[in-house]
């Protein structure tokens, strides 16, 4: 691995056609390549990749511009792509730019430093689709993990909490903002640190269900089960409809099953089995 000057880090084929795919590298590329011209794939048919500002490079440039997740969209026009700090959206037709950027946790950037001497820089977060290809959902730290609305520029940061599920059966999470200058152990509801960020606690796993609004997060040992019904469109985070679950309980009564249609919108069957919501394991 030493003697690697570049490494392959996801890959993913097209939805629809099946002799394409991306595949994504340690350089900060994404390629894309068609089977149906040759069985190695040595050469791409196009190639994803943003042309740095030399002013900007810095010690920690490669690193931060490393690739750790790829995924095409759903109708297959688009690839997603995630960095250290960015989650970029490419258009297939237009290799030589991305047509989206998003900033996960731009407030880090001031902390490379410290990240990178403990590792947390190497840290490789996935990226996901909703069903319908409007809303990117990925990881970050301190349990956090952003919703980004491509129609209309709107974002979210959430908290998969277990002290959620542990005050209620049912309940939402909260968005979540980080600021500066708060003291080390303060803070509001919607309001954390950066200071006071855990970063051992990290989503870096995640897959968004392909055809409902039902997302899982890995956090370390812990997995999450939500049902997420984003009202982003109209600014008012708050009422983004993140419904949690404790799935420990085994019994569900209906009572509980008509509090989660009340809060999802949607007609389930009943049992704790059909019920989308959160668990943890320790």
């Amino acid at each position: 691995m030493e003697d690697l000057s570049e490494v392959i880090t996801a890959a993913q084929f097209h939805p629809s056609a099946c002799s394409l795919f991306v595949y994504s590298s340690s350089k900060g590329t994404a390629r894309l390549c068609d089977m149906r011209q040759r069985a190695l794939c040595d050469k791409h048919a196009a190639t994803f990749e943003e042309t740095d500002d030399p002013r900007g490079r810095s010690f920690f440039s490669e690193v931060i511009n490393n690739i750790s997740d790829v995924s095409f969209s759903h109708s297959g026009r688009y690839i997603l792509t995630r960095d250290y700090l960015t989650v970029k959206v490419w258009d297939l037709n237009m290799p030589y730019e991305p047509v989206e950027t998003y900033l996960v946790h731009e407030y880090l950037r001031t902390k490379l430093c410290s990240l990178y001497e403990n590792d947390c820089i190497f840290d490789k977060f996935e990226c996901q689709w909703s069903p319908d290809d409007r809303y990117i959902m990925t990881g970050s730290y301190n349990n956090h993990f952003c919703v980004f609305d491509r129609y209309s520029n709107h974002e979210v940061l959430l908290e998969a909490s277990r002290e959620v599920m542990e005050s209620s059966p049912v309940g939402r999470l909260r968005p979540r903002k980080v600021v500066w200058g708060l003291p080390l152990a303060g803070w509001s509801e919607d309001k954390i640190s950066v200071e006071s960020m855990d970063f051992n606690r990290k989503l870096l796993h995640m897959s968004w269900h392909p055809h409902e609004n039902s997302v899982a997060l890995a956090g370390t040992s812990t997995l999450y089960l939500i049902d997420y019904y984003p009202e982003l469109e109209n600014g008012d985070s708050s009422k983004a409809g993140i419904v949690v679950m404790d799935m420990q309980d085994t019994e569900v009564d209906e009572e509980q099953n008509a509090e989660m249609r009340d809060l999802t919108g949607l007609n389930r069957v009943d049992g704790a089995g059909d019920i989308t919501a959160a668990a943890t394991t320790a």
